[in-house]
């Protein structure tokens, strides 16, 4: 068995800014795909040590083995490939710089990942997981640790839409796009001057809303452009030249929970 084994979804959200750092950082790591929507996140085999997977607050994201132990949460896991790198640019040596992007990346996983994960289940995965039979839903129902995760996979299953959510993560992704088109405005081509984890996070989980909430873009030219340079990007394309759907934008399990306090 290799020493470490990356278990990743579509390259879409959490999934795409992994692989794509993985690329970024140059290590030679096992990619294996697994279903999200059939629950296989938590049946890996040879995981022992799971408390990091079992409690991510990221949901249904990539996981890392090594050893046993499965690592999980994308920025964590973009972290943990530039420092085993030796610094692959991924992250600011800069102090000040290094707390300005992990200031971003949480506010991305806090804000625009829940809203984003909530609008895509709702146009995609709902249907797939309300149509699956009931023994298969209860296999992956009784497959995960955490409550909360049980409590959004069965909200799925039961067609539950709460209309102030969806109004919510619609707010949530426009006011993130305009944080990232005022934060090019001085003409910088990447979020925190230099390339870094920020840019590979924040574009995952924007690019499926290019299309679902198309008018949030609409004369963000700079937030635009920023997409078009990362989707260009060797790392990026590398990335999604792993899909095996498709349209993996489309392509959403239970992620984050939203925000209680907004």
């Amino acid at each position: 068995m290799a020493a470490e084994i990356l278990y990743h979804g579509e390259p879409n959200g959490p999934s795409l800014s992994v692989l794509a750092a993985l690329v970024e950082s140059g290590l030679d790591i096992e990619c294996r795909h697994i279903d999200f929507l059939r629950g296989e996140r938590h049946r890996i085999e040879g995981a022992a040590q799971t408390l990091a997977s079992d409690m991510a607050v990221e949901g249904e994201g990539p996981v890392l083995l090594k050893d046993g132990e499965t690592m999980s949460e994308a920025v964590f896991l973009a972290q943990y490939f530039d420092d085993c790198a030796g610094g692959c640019g991924l992250q600011p040596s800069d102090a000040y710089a290094h707390w300005e992007m992990m200031m971003w990346c949480r506010q991305t996983t806090e804000r625009l990942a829940p809203a984003v994960a909530y609008l895509g289940n709702m146009a995609y995965s709902q249907k797939v997981v309300t149509a699956m039979d009931e023994d298969s839903f209860s296999a992956i129902i009784d497959s995960i640790f955490s409550e909360d995760l049980r409590a959004r996979w069965q909200d799925l299953r039961d067609d539950v839409v709460d209309a102030a959510k969806l109004e919510d993560s619609k707010a949530k992704v426009a006011q993130f796009v305009e944080r990232v088109e005022d934060k090019l405005a001085d003409g910088r081509d990447w979020l925190m001057g230099d390339f870094s984890i920020a840019d590979l996070e924040t574009y995952a989980w924007l690019r499926p809303m290019a299309e679902l909430e198309a008018s949030a873009f609409t004369g963000k030219t700079h937030c635009s452009a920023w997409m078009e340079r990362l989707e260009a990007r060797p790392s990026v394309q590398k990335a999604l030249a792993r899909a095996t759907t498709d349209n993996p934008a489309h392509a959403f399990a239970p992620g984050p929970e939203i925000n209680r306090w907004g």
